[in-house]
């Protein structure tokens, strides 16, 4: 019998698309979910064919968060899972932030359920599209786990108070609480969940890659800096900016009225 991969890799014209294939269980972040897709995400850096990624999870749920099950087996390790548990949490983390540093533009496409890292892979993204029925929730206080290291993207997306509700009650928020906020750029119907990501997609892949890369990073950068460093930081950047050839184009294009010819540099 044909062993079916643990993710599905994807190139639709310029867009990457990831999808999580373990739908019956809910897409869980297992160590092996994890490797699979630091791998596919590092091959993704370097490609220059790939402009814009998208991660989506194999009906009927995005991603319930880690493997339980594999979990709860290590409990039987001499050190009852310790060093599992480390090594572990240590692969999520460096994955999340994997996300957040990639040079492509990262968008979550949330079908039915995204709940603890499911939910923290979400806020990871730099844009999530959503379907109607879909559900976010960082809600591993339920199984006696307060989820920790999912709160680390959750709170860099949404207010405290917010945050803090959702991490200590389990509550779930649907599709237009999650946008409201602050998890969620788009919603639309299920049925159009993959062709509005899609588009949304070849919006950013249509931009130039160079400057993608470099806004990006400025982006995440200032958001710890206090506002007299992050002033003097993009201040910098955007110099940087402007000395790039497609800062050149792009303005001359809109001053001449045709449309730029990026060069990705």
């Amino acid at each position: 019998m044909k062993e079916i991969p643990l993710l599905s890799v994807e190139n639709t014209g310029s867009i990457l698309r990831l999808t999580l294939m373990r739908g019956s269980q809910r897409n869980p972040l297992s160590r092996a979910m994890l490797d699979a897709i630091v791998a596919a995400l590092e091959a993704a850096a370097t490609d220059k064919s790939v402009r814009a990624i998208v991660i989506a999870g194999q009906a009927p749920g995005f991603c319930g968060g880690h493997d339980l099950k594999e979990m709860t087996a290590h409990r039987t390790d001499a050190d009852g899972g310790r060093a599992f548990y480390e090594a572990l949490f240590a692969r999520c983390s460096e994955m999340m932030q994997m996300i957040v540093a990639h040079p492509k533009i990262v968008i979550a496409e949330v079908n039915g359920i995204a709940t603890a890292a499911g939910c923290q892979l979400v806020a990871a993204c730099d844009m999530a599209v959503a379907g109607a029925s879909a559900r976010f929730g960082v809600n591993g206080i339920n199984s006696g786990l307060f989820c920790s290291t999912p709160m680390v993207a959750l709170s860099r997306n949404i207010g405290r108070k917010r945050a803090m509700e959702l991490l200590t009650t389990g509550a779930l928020l649907n599709a237009h609480e999650a946008m409201t906020a602050g998890i969620v750029n788009r919603i639309c119907a299920d049925d159009d969940l993959a062709k509005v990501t899609q588009e949304l997609a070849t919006t950013l892949a249509e931009r130039s890659q160079a400057v993608l890369a470099l806004g990006k990073k400025a982006f995440y950068e200032q958001l710890e800096m206090p506002l007299d460093e992050a002033y003097r930081h993009t201040s910098k950047v955007i110099v940087d900016n402007m000395m790039m050839k497609d800062a050149e184009e792009g303005i001359g294009a809109f001053l001449e009225k045709r449309k730029p010819e990026w060069n990705d540099e």
